[in-house]
Parts: C-alpha cells; structure tokens; sequence
C-alpha cells in the first residue's frame, strides 16, 4: 500500500507547508507528545508562547497506529517546524551518560519537564490544598501538605541519590524504578497522625539504604560529588519528590495522602448540611446539590496550576522563550 506524504512528517515538510499558508495564519509548529495524557498539559504550556505570527499543534507522533512513547516521539526529523516535548525521566539526571540523555541535554528542538513527568507538577506540594479544596468545597486544613510533603522529600533524597547512581552505573536491574516505587509509597495515612506514616517511610528508606552501603561500597567516595553534583542541577532534598517515578508519586503517595483528607473534609461538610437543613427536603436538595459539585481528587489535581510557581518550570519556559524567539526572528520562508 502505498505511503502518504504525511507518513514520514518532518520538520521540512512542515516548513514547506507553512510556505504555502496565508501568511495571516501565522507559523505552524507540530509538537509531538508522549501519550493522550500529555496532550492537554503541553497545550497548557505551549499556549503561553502562541503570538498572531506562531502557532503549535499538540499531537501524537503516529498518524497511522496507536503507538506512542518517548523514544518514537524523540525519533523523528526534528528541527525549527517539529519539535518533542517529552517527561524528563531519569533522562535529565543521567547527564549525557546515555544516548536518549544526550539528545535529551543537546537537541534545542526537545524539551523536557525538568522534573521525572507531569505528574510532578500535579503533584507540586504548594498546590495540594487547593485541589483538597476544588474536590470538596471546603478549605479547612486537616493536615499541613507542604510540611508533609517536605518532611517525606526529605527521608527519601539520599534513596534517590543512590537509584540516581546505580542508573548511572548500570546497576538498575538490582534496584529498578519499580524497586524504588515499593521503598517510598504507602496506602494511606490517618489524618490524626500522619506522622505515622513519615515513620514508615522513613523505616523503609534506612533499610534500603543500609542495603545499598553493604551492597554497593564502591559508591562510598562517588556518593557525595554525585549528591553535590544533583543539587547543583537543581534538584534538593525539599523537593526530591518531583524527581521519583511520576505514576509512583500520584498514585502511591500523593492520593493515598489526600483520599483519606478529602473524605473527612467531604463528611465535614455533609454534616453541616444535614445540621443546618429547616426540613428534610431542604436536606436532600443541599445534598444532593453538593455531591454533584464535589469532584474526584485525581481529577482536581491534573487541573491544578501552581506548579507554574516552581523552579523547574522556569527553566523550562525559558527554554521555550528562546526557541519562539529565535523562530520570530528569522524569515518565514526558511525552510529547516
């Protein structure tokens, strides 16, 4: 069968069709995205740099197949009309030691979240009572989320220094992302006492860590520059968090930490209505009027936009910036 054009799409092919475009319709940039869930983050972001002379599409990079990923993303003829805007993984943080690293670091036509995915930046502790308070219409706070997320990203950074060195040192298959998702999540936490669940995690995390000394001594001398060398990239022992595994964070610990909350806040807010109803009408109406206004957790947290406040995310828009700028500065019949 034979192949269209638009099969084998690249940064030239799309260069050529902005050429023939109204020059009212402005640039066309194609961005090729990961999977469906990273479509409406990556609008949300490119949106920011959209101008009457320069537009971005959002897509993903197969037109003919259901595949998606990182590396098909990445693997395209990318250039000045295509660009990829991918999670940054452990991508980031291998520093040019792997190959999807280097294009990751060099290519200016890829960019990347600065944290492990965006679910990092859903699950930015600064914007965790504000979703609490989206999914149930009441802004008490039962539990300080900034000062639990700090106190957890805390007990679990010298945990990701070492996952961080044996990616590094091609020893992941002993202890993989996955290895690391079972050490630093938990199922749920009793909202009296969250600092229960501090302990466990932190139980769990000395355990491993002592594995990894007894396992491992050869990391003794390069644990310390490789912890300073990450601290300089970034990355601190507050916010270690947005650098493990993304599903792991949104999963298994950011929602086991807000459900519990969100029940007792929805319970709360219930039992005022059913307090202050004149008459059991009024009662079943109010009630049923808030549970159709409350909304799931995880679905307020993929709306939340603190994250925009966050170090990472400035670097990445300004990484953006200098692309847009050097796009606007350059003639429209350029073919790259």
């Amino acid at each position: 069968m034979a192949k269209r054009l638009t099969d084998n799409i690249s940064s030239s092919y799309i260069e050529a069709a902005n050429r023939l475009k109204p020059k009212c319709k402005g640039r066309r940039v194609v961005a090729y995205v990961e999977s469906y869930d990273d479509v409406l983050f990556w609008r949300s972001v490119l949106e920011e740099f959209e101008t009457p002379e320069l537009r971005f599409e959002v897509m993903l990079p197969s037109r003919n197949s259901l595949a998606k990923g990182k590396k098909l993303a990445m693997g395209h003829d990318l250039g000045e009309g295509l660009i990829a805007c991918v999670d940054a993984d452990y991508d980031f943080l291998m520093q040019g030691r792997t190959e999807a690293s280097q294009q990751l670091l060099s290519s200016p036509y890829v960019f990347h979240t600065y944290v492990y995915a965006i679910e990092s930046y859903q699950c930015y502790a600064p914007g965790l009572h504000s979703a609490c308070v989206m999914a149930t219409l009441n802004d008490r706070e039962i539990v300080d989320l900034e000062e639990f997320m700090r106190q957890y990203s805390v007990i679990v950074w010298p945990l990701l220094v070492w996952s961080v060195w044996l990616y590094r040192h091609g020893h992941y298959k002993q202890f993989s992302i996955m290895d690391m998702a079972n050490e630093v999540g938990y199922h749920d936490i009793n909202t009296y006492h969250p600092e229960e669940t501090i302990e466990y995690v932190r139980r769990h995390v000395n355990k491993t860590v002592a594995w990894m000394q007894r396992n491992f001594p050869e990391a003794k001398k390069a644990y310390d520059p490789l912890m300073q060398e990450l601290l300089s990239l970034g990355l601190t022992p507050e916010t270690a968090y947005m650098y493990i595994q993304g599903h792991t964070l949104f999963d298994n610990v950011v929602l086991p930490l807000l459900n519990p909350i969100c029940t007792v806040l929805r319970r709360e807010r219930e039992n005022e209505i059913k307090r202050l109803a004149c008459h059991e009408k009024q009662r079943q109406n109010e009630l049923s009027c808030y549970q159709h206004s409350v909304s799931p957790i995880d679905m307020m947290l993929k709306k939340g936009t603190k994250f925009r406040e966050s170090e990472p995310y400035a670097r990445l828009k300004e990484d953006l910036q200098k692309f847009v700028d050097s796009l606007l500065q350059e003639p429209m019949n350029k073919v790259g």
